[in-house]
């Protein structure tokens, strides 16, 4: 996968949030324009799209938080790493298990797409903690902005009550999202970077709507197959894993910081 490589003009004169913000604004609207991610704002999001929107966002969030978990002394990780406010993890378990059942892990394959993307979390996990900051504030802060809305367009499609199935946007750690974005942002704003590291983490930003483009795109071709199938039919049911409709997160989210 190519990465862009555009920075902005000044990498030293502005803070990091707003640095990510400008050297991603022209890969923004790509990502706010696949037909995945325009069918989800039209409130037209099916129980298969959003079953394989779980899976994908399980997968990518095990990776992510694993890593995260294993980074927490690292520098540019601490702090940024709030595992009460922000893990998702948990949350996606129960929300897959309440449409899968018990063992829901079971049933879960992951296509090439997101092996890319959560292999790039592992190894930059390894080898370039630094860069975990890139993928943890747009993935988070996207989430956190759009969770409520999307939650409540995804409520209403599928005829959900309560919060069964959809805890993945929930917060409860966060009392107040504007108040916890402008803290996590400080935070963000005063990691220490050299001018290379910085550049490096705005190209991964970059590089992250990359990913969820490209699984995006298989997302909605595996989802429109799967759509023509009966989900019960089949004694060992295996998905094709997209992120798709998580960029709808990130869409609606990363601009609204």
């Amino acid at each position: 996968m190519e990465s862009t490589k555009s920075k902005p003009r000044d990498a030293t004169g502005s803070d990091l949030s707003e640095q990510i913000k400008a050297a991603t604004k022209d890969i923004h609207v790509r990502a706010e324009n696949t037909q995945l991610m325009l069918n989800y704002q039209k409130g037209q999001i099916t129980q298969t799209q959003y079953k394989l929107l779980l899976c994908s966002l399980y997968e990518i969030y095990r990776a992510l938080e694993e890593e995260l978990d294993r980074n927490t002394d690292h520098p540019a990780v601490q702090p940024i790493y709030f595992p009460q406010e922000l893990a998702r993890l948990e949350s996606l378990e129960l929300d897959l298990e309440h449409f899968f059942g018990p063992h829901w892990r079971k049933r879960v394959t992951v296509p090439a797409a997101t092996h890319r993307y959560t292999q790039r979390l592992r190894e930059i996990g390894k080898n370039s903690p630094d860069l975990l900051v890139a993928h943890a504030y747009t993935r988070y802060l996207g989430d956190l902005s759009g969770g409520q809305v999307l939650g409540k367009i995804t409520q209403k499609s599928l005829g959900l009550s309560g919060n069964k199935g959809v805890l993945f946007f929930s917060f409860p750690g966060v009392t107040s999202p504007n108040r916890f974005k402008q803290l996590y942002r400080s935070r963000m704003n005063s990691i220490e970077l050299t001018e290379q590291q910085r550049w490096e983490v705005l190209d991964e930003a970059t590089r992250a709507f990359e990913f969820n483009i490209e699984v995006s795109d298989k997302g909605n071709d595996a989802a429109t197959k799967t759509e023509s199938k009966t989900f019960s039919s089949s004694p060992v049911l295996q998905f094709a894993l997209g992120v798709g409709i998580t960029l709808a997160t990130v869409g609606m989210g990363v601009y609204a910081f």
